[in-house]
């Protein structure tokens, strides 16, 4: 009988699942889209309800495409984006929808953990109090929405509730603890100091697993719903960001992985957990490895928002079996010279994270004229991450000179997108076959279950190369003249955007 490892990857965008065979070969995979939705500027909410049907229909795509039987997988491992919380009342049902991490309503619950309890979560937390964070958001329900609130029985991340609905059982990672600004970096508990900010009680919070255990096995209900068999085992999984750099093979001290996703981010590893810097600092897969991160809070989201927005022709042609709109847009860009013939983009669309911590910044084009086509502005879109994540990743070679970058995410498919940051960045980018955090939570499955004696034999059985892109000397020096004029775009605006809400 054919045995299958399925890993699930509840993205911000979408579910992807991949599903692969016990030697490590890749077999299938699937993907849906669901919605976020935007009551108010700056608000970022998703629907509960919208995760699991994902994930259903995702493994119908994989099962259809790849011709299995959904009930020969042996083990699934499930991740998640960071920093979302669940609630959900006495009777496990779901008092609201949920916060995501780019949602920027807390500004004033961060502002008062920074004024009152700083010192205490930064050695705690190894991080910085913002609107991200879990922790501030929950202040923010008890405040403005006390009658949800007081209902509150448990609090679950993302990938723990879809858990919860597989296996009927309740448990986070300490990975995800550790992006509710909760949890306590030092003695790898939850906090019984922080939660109390939280008015919470701890009865309130999760059990914390290790991202290789058991979290429980499918239900007979889940099972019917789902088409995976009762009893499979579901291994706990671990964050997004933590899978995916796992699926390239980021095990090592000084290991880097650059992400172009829904956000963007630059991912540094270490043995050493520490505060560092205004970067998130959480811990990895492997046992003693932590990555430190920094990142842009849109990175693919402004490029979707952009194709949704602008691009409905194109994609009415697509859906009728034209050709894939990004793949248009990056063939309209390839067109135009680096610098977009001085139109720059600033991708703050939800504020920004690294290296400014502004929830009041706006996404804008600047310098455009005449001149200017809608290949230039699919250009400067690119650039304009590419130098969002070039601000982030400068301090992070206080850790030592970079040379090598592994590149995942969707913006990775890009080979302009690969171009301009090998250039940006002036590194060597390294692009693998598939880099999806699905992926890695299959081969966590894989590592859960023995399957794969270690994560090193998984890596070495699953990740392989694609690509690599050099950087072009001459795009190089153009690009360290064009930089400046982005920051000083940023710094002359700023001022601008804080005056918007003050009105």
């Amino acid at each position: 009988m054919p045995e299958y490892l399925l890993g699930v990857d509840l993205g911000t965008g979408g579910c992807k699942t991949t599903i692969i065979d016990t030697k490590g070969r890749f077999v299938s995979d699937g993907y849906t889209e669901y919605p976020s939705y935007h009551p108010h500027i700056g608000w970022v909410e998703q629907n509960p309800s919208d995760w699991l049907p994902a994930m259903v229909n995702s493994l119908r795509i994989a099962s259809e495409k790849g011709g299995f039987d959904l009930k020969d997988i042996i083990a699934l491992s499930v991740d998640a984006s960071a920093h979302n919380t669940v609630l959900l009342d006495k009777n496990g049902d779901v008092l609201r929808n949920t916060i995501m991490w780019q949602d920027q309503r807390a500004r004033q619950e961060a502002e008062y953990l920074k004024a009152n309890a700083l010192a205490l979560i930064k050695d705690t937390t190894f991080a910085v109090p913002s609107p991200t964070w879990s922790l501030p958001q929950l202040m923010w329900v008890k405040g403005h929405e006390p009658q949800v609130f007081n209902q509150i029985s448990r609090v679950l991340f993302i990938d723990d509730y879809v858990r919860y609905l597989l296996t009927g059982a309740c448990s986070t990672t300490h990975i995800q603890a550790q992006g509710s600004l909760m949890f306590d970096n030092v003695h790898m508990k939850w906090s019984e100091d922080l939660v109390r900010q939280s008015g919470l009680p701890m009865s309130a919070l999760p059990e914390i697993k290790k991202a290789t255990d058991i979290a429980g096995h499918i239900t007979a209900a889940a099972g019917a719903y789902s088409g995976l068999k009762e009893g499979t085992p579901v291994v706990m999984g671990a964050s997004d960001t933590a899978l995916e750099s796992y699926a390239v093979g980021g095990l090592r001290p000084g290991d880097c992985v650059l992400k172009m996703a829904t956000a963007g981010g630059v991912n540094v590893f270490r043995e050493v957990g520490r505060p560092f810097q205004d970067t998130f600092v959480y811990s990895h897969v492997v046992d003693g490895m932590w990555y430190y991160g920094r990142g842009t809070v849109s990175a693919a989201q402004a490029l979707r928002w952009y194709r949704d927005t602008f691009c409905q022709k194109e994609i009415a042609e697509e859906r009728a079996g034209g050709v894939n709109t990004y793949q248009l847009l990056d063939r309209e860009a390839e067109a135009i010279a680096p610098g977009a013939d001085g139109l720059f983009f600033h991708p703050y669309m939800s504020g920004e994270r690294a290296p400014y911590w502004d929830t009041k910044l706006r996404a804008s084009f600047t310098g455009f004229s005449s001149l200017h086509t809608r290949g230039h502005f699919n250009r400067a879109l690119l650039e304009g991450g590419t130098f969002s994540l070039w601000q982030c990743f400068g301090v992070m070679e206080e850790f030592g000179r970079i040379e090598k970058i592994s590149f995942v995410g969707g913006g990775a498919k890009s080979p302009l997108w690969r171009s301009i940051l090998a250039d940006v960045f002036n590194r060597t980018i390294v692009k693998f076959k598939r880099d999806d955090s699905s992926l890695g939570a299959a081969m966590l499955a894989g590592v859960a279950l023995g399957v794969f004696g270690s994560h090193e034999e998984a890596v070495k059985k699953c990740a392989a190369v694609d690509c690599v892109t050099e950087p072009n000397p001459e795009n190089v020096e153009k690009y360290k003249k064009l930089f400046p004029l982005y920051v000083e775009i940023h710094d002359d605006l700023a001022a601008t955007y804080r005056k918007y809400e003050e009105e």
